[in-house]
């Protein structure tokens, strides 16, 4: 997730908030006997006691609240599980679950204080890219590693010069490798870029340029746009390329996106031949004239999960109804807890440069208890989870990740028709 909007998410999916309140941390079935791991030479000091402590930095107050409880639920569904095959060096995992809030209060801050009062050796969150980027200070100093599940903007991985930052959603800009693929298989090979003027948005040029490069196709231009003033003349470069499709990359759903899709609708590149990104994908039902957006695109980073995980996180919480990011952040958990298998060592300094390491280098594996047993022989692993190969890089950005497909009705709202990985 890359910002809080008010009233709206920073994905700007309309959807009724449901606050979840934090679960309560997991307690432990008695343990089976665990395989012994052969852990990774490392030259960081052991910093752990024993036991691996998860901390869980969601939103259950604020404008993304509707989001928090399936995240919370993802993580309380790995622990159980991890505990069940054996915990970690044979000990059950904690979790210490705490509200990140949005990014209009301290809440985060409030929260990570009590993680350093718990003894919390890796945190899975913050939801939010903008949280993440003031609490990495925090995390560098404390040596506790951050794995989030929907923080999504790209400077966090400048930002993150000590490698505490990793993440089980992709990076904004990865959508241009995915839309350089698809795009042209589509048969959409001349495209378009219009994109705000701002770093997020701008990021997805050079990775869509590449993608189309490779696969056949070209981007005709790539327009940015500062303001509502601009929005004329980049309509009207983008006409003179004369594509097949046009992207559009805006940091939400206000007057510049809406001014934009007005415009290119008129000039007859809307419907089928426009596609939104996961910035502004939003219901436009009350912004937009009916019939606007009929037949429009869009992409969505994050992975639909089945019928059977979504019952495994009901088991956590039986009132959950949005699952959006549940499963990355299940992953994340598990990621963490192989991370600390690999090092040898249940502290986070040990923790945070193996956490991409488990997830590409070695044996595939596709479960918490698959990969402990590889690792009482083996000393690499390459976990699979729910969200897919992810194959970290080591920035710990995921080098492969599934999205959404989304058409737009009649009514400007948007409904899934399938997925893609990219």
């Amino acid at each position: 997730m890359s910002r809080e909007r008010t009233p709206r998410t920073r994905r700007l999916l309309a959807a009724a908030a449901v606050v979840a309140a934090a679960l309560a941390g997991c307690t432990a079935a008695p343990m089976p006997t665990p395989s012994t791991p052969t852990p990774t030479p490392t030259s960081i000091p052991p910093s752990g006691d024993g036991v691996l402590r998860i901390g869980t930095l969601f939103p259950t107050t604020g404008a993304a609240a509707f989001l928090g409880g399936a995240q919370v639920a993802g993580v309380n569904a790995a622990i159980r599980e991890i505990n069940a095959a054996g915990g970690v060096f044979g000990k059950p995992v904690e979790v210490v679950n705490r509200d990140s809030g949005d990014a209009s209060t301290e809440t985060a801050e409030a929260s990570f204080a009590a993680f350093l009062e718990k003894g919390v050796d890796v945190v899975i969150g913050p939801s939010s890219s903008v949280l993440a980027e003031r609490l990495l200070p925090k995390a560098v100093e404390a040596g506790i590693p951050f794995i989030s599940p929907a923080a999504t903007y790209p400077g966090l991985t400048e930002a993150d010069a000590e490698n505490v930052f990793s993440r089980t959603i992709p990076s904004y800009p990865l959508q241009g490798v995915l839309l350089g693929s698809l795009l042209p298989e589509r048969k959409a090979e001349q495209v378009a870029l219009v994109a705000a003027a701002d770093g997020v948005s701008a990021s997805l040029a050079a990775p869509l340029e590449a993608s189309l490069t490779a696969n056949g196709g070209e981007l005709v231009a790539s327009v940015s746009v500062a303001g509502t003033a601009g929005v004329a003349a980049a309509v009207a470069e983008v006409v003179k390329a004369k594509p097949d499709a046009v992207v559009l990359a805006t940091p939400d759903n206000g007057e510049l996106t809406l001014a934009l899709i007005t415009a290119l609708s008129a000039a007859k590149l809307g419907g089928g031949a426009l596609w939104l990104t996961s910035q502004n994908l939003a219901d436009y039902s009350q912004a937009l004239p009916a019939g606007l957006l009929t037949g429009a695109n869009g992409v969505l980073e994050g992975v639909q999960p089945d019928d059977a995980f979504i019952a495994r996180l009901r088991q956590e919480d039986p009132g959950l109804a949005e699952v959006r990011y549940a499963a990355e952040a299940y992953d994340a958990t598990v990621i963490a807890a192989l991370a600390a298998l690999v090092a040898g060592d249940d502290g986070g300094r040990s923790i945070a440069p193996q956490v991409a390491k488990a997830t590409r280098d070695g044996i595939r594996c596709t479960s918490f208890g698959e990969c402990a047993d590889v690792l009482a022989d083996e000393p690499d692993i390459a976990y699979e989870g729910i969200a897919g190969a992810l194959r970290l890089d080591d920035a710990g950005d995921p080098t492969s990740a599934s999205y959404g497909l989304f058409v737009y009705d009649a009514a400007n709202r948007y409904a899934r028709q399938g997925s893609a990985v990219g």
